[in-house]
């Protein structure tokens, strides 16, 4: 985690870190409502001298301060002022995602691209609502939108406009960090966590990141949920249940099973190429991507969907550093295919 944050950090540790006596060898669970759903937040007490209601406290800072930073829905925010083309002043979490997103798009080529927010704005799915657009219209928003036109680093403290950062072209940047937020979420909340000493956790935010064992004494679990258009309740149908390994681990699932519309027939899904403007259509149903931070998973589940079936095994083949499991369609037939580590157990 960048220098940028920490003081953010300090603050909170400093407002939880009030000392008693906590029951040795017991879980809790806290949740709320962030991001547009709820989170849960599993953690093992033993050997933390944090009371849970500061804990609780902490948590809902960091994800209050997540929303008033970067959430594209809250009129209010950084992010959203940015957007609109004001002069903000960034703090150190705008900094840190901004180049955290920097960082994504050169890993992965441009095909997770934080710039791409007018795309997304344009087939309705972004912070605004769209109208169906003509290919002319898709590539003059394609030439005005992408993290290529931009610098790469901005300064804590420094006013900021969108035309600050621009490399070429006269179109300020409107950013949308919806491919990495949570996931950026979820590491943030297990960093403070692991701050005041927490072996055990899993934290859910509508990504997950666990690390430790779970209530039982067993790797955490997790269920891989059926890619069924409408399946929005999760848990609800399960495709089935993958034991995460010992250590640090962010577990991210994409998909377009809940995110899209259909019209004159045609299902237009939510997962935009930035490489050609229009929603991807191919056999991919999911991708749920294990890495060891939650960030880095919930951008590789994204880069899977955007690229494909063969692009996406062909990838998680080639790294070492990343487990995955792909579900597609074969002729209205759900298959399954999963990289060399990660076991898929059935229900």
């Amino acid at each position: 985690m960048g220098n940028k944050i920490r003081m953010f950090f300090a603050i909170v540790f400093m407002v939880s870190a009030i000392s008693c006596t906590t029951p040795r060898n017991k879980y809790i669970k806290i949740e709320g409502y962030a991001q547009g759903g709820v989170y849960v937040v599993t953690l093992n007490l033993d050997g933390v001298d944090v009371r849970p209601e500061e804990i609780r406290d902490s948590v809902e800072a960091i994800l209050q301060e997540i929303d008033f930073t970067l959430s594209g829905y809250n009129r209010n925010s950084l992010l959203s002022s940015f957007n609109h083309g004001d002069t903000i002043v960034p703090n150190g979490l705008f900094v840190d995602m901004y180049a955290r997103a920097y960082d994504v798009y050169n890993e992965t080529h441009g095909i997770v691209d934080a710039a791409s927010a007018p795309l997304f704005d344009m087939w309705g799915f972004g912070f605004k609502s769209g109208d169906m657009p003509s290919d002319g219209d898709v590539q003059k928003v394609l030439a005005h939108s992408g993290m290529k036109r931009l610098c790469a680093d901005i300064e804590t403290g420094t006013p900021l406009s969108g035309a600050d950062i621009l490399l070429e072209g006269d179109v300020p940047p409107q950013l949308n960090y919806n491919a990495i937020a949570q996931g950026y979420s979820c590491d943030l909340v297990a960093e403070y966590l692991y701050l005041i000493g927490v072996k055990d956790m899993m934290v859910n935010i509508g990504e997950i990141f666990c690390d430790g064992l779970n209530p039982s004494g067993q790797p955490w679990t997790v269920g891989i949920d059926r890619p069924v258009d409408g399946n929005n309740e999760l848990g609800a149908q399960v495709q089935g249940i993958f034991k995460a390994p010992l250590g640090p681990h962010g577990i991210v699932t994409s998909g377009n099973y809940r995110k899209f519309y259909v019209r004159d027939g045609k299902k237009y899904a939510h997962t935009i190429d930035p490489r050609t403007g229009h929603p991807v259509s191919h056999s991919l149903l999911s991708a749920t991507i294990v890495a060891d931070d939650a960030i880095t998973a919930d951008a590789y589940a994204t880069y899977c969907m955007v690229v494909g079936l063969e692009e996406a095994k062909a990838f998680l083949a080639s790294r070492g550093d990343m487990e995955g499991c792909l579900i597609y369609d074969d002729d209205g037939e759900f298959r399954t295919w999963c990289s060399e580590g990660f076991v898929l157990e059935d229900m």
